[in-house]
């Protein structure tokens, strides 16, 4: 157990909104497992944006973060300087040893604050990165400036997958010495009926399912999807697309999936959205960028195999051929692939089998808080 005296190791941890995604769930897991390990945490984070779900009412509510306005997605420069002032002022009265920050705005702001209050360790994770897919040329080369400046003063960097440590290398963010790769970690959740969800859904019982869990936005990339969906439909006619989650593309995909609501089906987010993967025949993921998604790590845990783009650190989730199948990123080549997939059920089977047991042994909780805790361990013997 990591203490000083008796005292728990104090961390206050930072993250720019919980919103539903991969970055909230490793933050709950954390906060939540390391108790046990010998460390007080306080949650710090913004407010949930406007169309977006909100993960502790949906999958955690017996979290309680202290919520700091200002912190949250948009950049206002007032307002950021005012979550600034705030952060420094909660850690000045925190005291933490340790200050552990998880996405761009808030590991910006939190690292600048941790300096301010001279607190001694400071970590921040990289869920993935926005070196590509989101911003302009020119706002792209300011966030390296800022993320190269920002990684000198920064005790540690974690990479979520080793693409996205290699990633970030490349762009001269940070140095090997400082980085460690921690993929992320997620509970083992019973299933629910597939009969069950398929009668609650309208898919029956022998028709192909293909399950999409994410958030409907222009980085997942829910055109591609769905024009994959409308090619697999010509040799699969039967072929049920279901997706869950939400985001700013929500109501135009299902208005641009209308002449095809019969096979398409918008179940929004869900309380118990880990426990549906089961259901599917096939899980996709369309995106044009990603770090390591907890939406594939959940499906390796319910047995179902994946067809996914080529990106990020996709593959350190997805064996392909083994697992699942990876491609290219076209409508063309998702499409085949889940074809692929549904033609053949004993490779389906075979797969589902292998990313169950590879998914148990790589990417479970105490592994991730057990990494976690190594972690701060070498930081920690480094200012005793």
């Amino acid at each position: 157990m990591v203490s000083v005296g008796h005292e728990p190791i104090r961390i206050v941890r930072v993250i720019s909104r919980m919103n539903v995604g991969g970055p909230a769930w490793q933050v709950s897991v954390l906060s939540r497992g390391l108790a046990d390990h010998g460390y007080s945490t306080v949650l710090v984070t913004g407010e949930v944006g406007e169309g977006e779900a909100d993960f502790i009412t949906v999958r955690r509510p017996d979290i309680e973060p202290t919520v700091l306005r200002g912190l949250g997605r948009s950049i206002r420069p007032l307002d950021d300087l005012r979550a600034l002032i705030r952060l420094v002022r909660l850690l000045r009265r925190e005291r933490p040893t340790i200050v552990h920050t998880h996405t761009t705005k808030a590991g910006v702001l939190g690292r600048v604050a941790a300096v301010i209050a001279r607190v001694p360790i400071r970590v921040h994770t990289f869920h993935g990165h926005l070196l590509t897919g989101y911003f302009s040329s020119w706002k792209v080369r300011l966030l390296v400036f800022v993320e190269r400046v920002l990684a000198r003063s920064t005790s540690a960097l974690v990479g979520v997958g080793d693409q996205v440590r290699i990633d970030l290398l490349d762009a001269g963010i940070g140095t090997t010495s400082k980085f460690v790769v921690i993929g992320p970690g997620v509970a083992d959740v019973p299933q629910k009926s597939a009969p069950q969800l398929r009668t609650e859904w309208g898919v029956p019982i022998d028709s192909p399912l293909i399950l999409f869990v994410g958030r409907l936005t222009r980085i997942k990339r829910p055109d591609r999807l769905l024009e994959a969906h409308r090619r697999i439909l010509v040799e699969a006619p039967t072929a049920h697309l279901v997706v869950v989650g939400e985001g700013d593309l929500f109501a135009w995909l299902q208005a641009e999936s209308r002449d095809l609501d019969s096979r398409v089906h918008f179940v929004g987010w869900r309380d118990d959205a880990a426990a549906l993967y089961g259901a599917a025949d096939v899980v996709v993921l369309t995106s044009d960028n990603e770090g390591m998604p907890v939406s594939l790590i959940e499906a390796a845990m319910a047995g179902t195999p994946v067809v996914s783009t080529r990106v990020g650190s996709v593959a350190s989730v997805v064996d392909d051929g083994v697992t699942g199948l990876l491609c290219d990123s076209t409508p063309e080549a998702i499409a085949e692939s889940v074809l692929d997939l549904l033609r053949d059920e004993p490779r389906r089977s075979a797969m589902g089998r292998a990313t169950r047991e590879r998914a148990v042994n790589l990417f479970g909780t105490d592994r991730l808080i057990a990494d976690h805790d190594e972690l701060y361990r070498e930081l920690l013997g480094e200012i005793s």
